[in-house]
């Protein structure tokens, strides 16, 4: 089974939010996932992002794979 830490998209046409979650790699974008890990809404000004960093860190540790608007949102987060 491998996990990837990645987001989902929710809301309506033209409102896009983002919810950072661990899912199968073999499920598609908006299908089961493992675990809700955060979330990221771009339209507010600045972008809010919060994200269970212990979570995600566990996650990578047992071999998940954040994609790489994981990797600039975990970098955005911490700054």
């Amino acid at each position: 089974m491998a996990v990837k830490i990645r987001l989902r998209r929710m809301g309506t046409r033209n409102r896009p939010f983002f919810r950072v979650v661990a899912a199968e790699s073999t499920m598609p974008l908006g299908g089961k996932f493992i675990e809700e890990l955060g979330h990221y809404n771009p339209l507010t000004n600045p972008a809010e992002i919060k994200l269970n960093v212990e979570r995600i860190n566990y996650w990578i540790s047992v071999g998940a794979k954040p994609s790489d608007t994981i990797k600039n949102l975990l970098l955005k987060g911490k700054k």
